[in-house]
Order: C-alpha cells, then structure tokens, then sequence
C-alpha cells in the first residue's frame, strides 16, 4: 500500500473559474478545499455538532481574481 493513498475515492464537480477563488479562500484561513466541503457537507446534513466553517475576508478572493487576471492578460 503506497504511503500516501486516500482512504475514499476522488469526486467529480463542475465549478469554474470560482474553485481557484475558493483555493485562495481556503488557503488563507489556513486549511485546503477538500475539508472546507466535507465541512459544508457534515453542516449541511445536520451532523451532530456540525458547524459551518470560517470565511476569509473578502479581500482576499479580490486579490485572488486580479491576481488570475494579470497571469491571464500575461499569457
């Protein structure tokens, strides 16, 4: 067994442009996307004790889109 195998399968979604704000987001608060949505998920179908997680300022999905777009119009 390779040392960094996932105890559960990967996941497939549709979300555009948003996930890179949202890996900005995450990131900022000191965490990564996957525990943010199984964070959503547990609150969303009401596990005991669950919680909605923080949420960054705002600033910092701003910065994170125009930071994408200077990449962009460098391309």
């Amino acid at each position: 067994m390779s040392p960094n195998q996932p105890k559960t399968p990967p996941r497939q979604i549709r979300i555009g442009d948003t996930w890179y704000d949202f890996d900005a987001a995450a990131k900022a608060m000191g965490t990564e996307r996957a525990a943010v949505i199984r964070e959503l998920i547990d609150w969303y179908i009401r596990e005991p004790g669950a919680k909605l997680p923080a949420r960054p300022e705002r600033t910092v999905i701003e910065a994170a889109r125009e930071s994408r777009a200077r990449k962009e119009e460098q391309a």
